[in-house]
């Protein structure tokens, strides 16, 4: 399962992929919508966790030009800037909203779940 991991907090999302990569999750990241936006057209992905809020791209617009390339890519957005409007518009558009910080084995049972799968 390839999943690509979308944050500008470059010390948060490389922690998190290595976190899942030590649970067997190949993980990708990225630290900005532009380059999220260049690696989907180089390689597959099942999943993308994407941060809510980033500069001149948010996850949720992110989220509309990935599926452009790769439609059937499931999403979980995290956030820990989430107002109530916010989670209400995110849960609608991906499989789960998420808020910082995350707990590891919560967002393992998310992504299982996302991708329609159980948990060994």
């Amino acid at each position: 399962m390839q999943l690509l991991l979308v944050d500008d907090e470059k010390d948060f999302v490389e922690t998190l992929a290595e976190r899942l990569s030590l649970r067997g999750f190949q993980a990708d990241w990225v630290t900005s919508a532009k380059a999220a936006e260049e690696i989907i057209k180089t390689k597959k992905y099942d999943l993308v966790l994407l941060d809510v809020k980033m500069p001149h791209v948010g996850g949720r617009e992110l989220k509309r030009i990935i599926e452009k390339q790769q439609p059937d890519i499931k999403t979980i957005y995290l956030t820990g800037h989430g107002s109530e409007e916010d989670y209400q518009a995110g849960s609608a558009e991906a499989e789960h909203y998420l808020m910082k910080p995350i707990n590891i084995n919560h967002l393992i049972e998310k992504i299982h779940d996302a991708l329609g799968k159980k948990e060994d």
